[in-house]
């Protein structure tokens, strides 16, 4: 027994310790964990958005009519109901959580969920990086003549991007990336 702890990292030694605490301190623990690989993930996002948004800001090809109405320049504003708006907000937006999925799979939940719970997981985040695309679109048009127009992109990732957290942590805790039955420690 003492030979296998001695093994273990010493994040598995943390998960042991808040496990042995109970469920409550156990979910807070991954809570935390959670947050640090999504806050490690935003980074890359908002270095992805802004390089991308400031290289195809010109790019003014029309979006299919699907999406023309979702993003109608009267609510997302002038000059983001096109691909060199959408394209940085969603690129950026599935790179950052493609990663956080792995991560959060292995470090937090410590899961061996099957390769179609990530089929699942990218068909939630393309309707929910869709969603936060335009909600990102609504909130840099209302930004547009303020103060903080050099930062209109940057401050809807982070606010998009705590809007998918509290999405996408209960929906990978208790769906997705339920832990591994070898990986549970039981109370003798």
């Amino acid at each position: 027994m003492e030979e296998n702890t001695k093994k273990k990292s010493w994040l598995q030694k943390i998960d042991d310790k808040a496990e042995a605490k109970g469920k409550t301190t156990k979910l807070f623990w991954q809570i935390a964990k959670f947050t640090v690989i999504c806050t490690f993930t935003t980074g890359i996002q908002l270095l992805l958005v802004n390089l991308l948004y400031l290289w195809l800001k010109d790019w003014k090809a029309p979006l299919p009519n699907f999406l023309e109405t979702i993003f109608d320049p009267k609510v997302v504003g002038d000059g983001n109901d096109n691909w060199g708006y959408v394209l940085p907000f969603f690129v950026s937006n599935a790179v950052s959580n493609t990663i956080a999925y792995f991560l959060n799979k292995k470090k937090t939940f410590r899961s061996d969920s099957p390769l179609w719970h990530f089929v699942i997981y990218i068909g939630v985040i393309v309707f929910l990086v869709l969603i936060m695309t335009w909600f990102q679109g609504v909130m840099v048009a209302w930004m547009i003549g303020s103060i903080v127009e050099g930062l209109a992109p940057t401050i809807a990732s982070l606010t998009a991007g705590f809007i998918q957290a509290v999405v996408l942590f209960p929906l990978q805790k208790f769906v997705l990336s339920r832990e591994s039955k070898k990986e549970q420690t039981y109370k003798i």
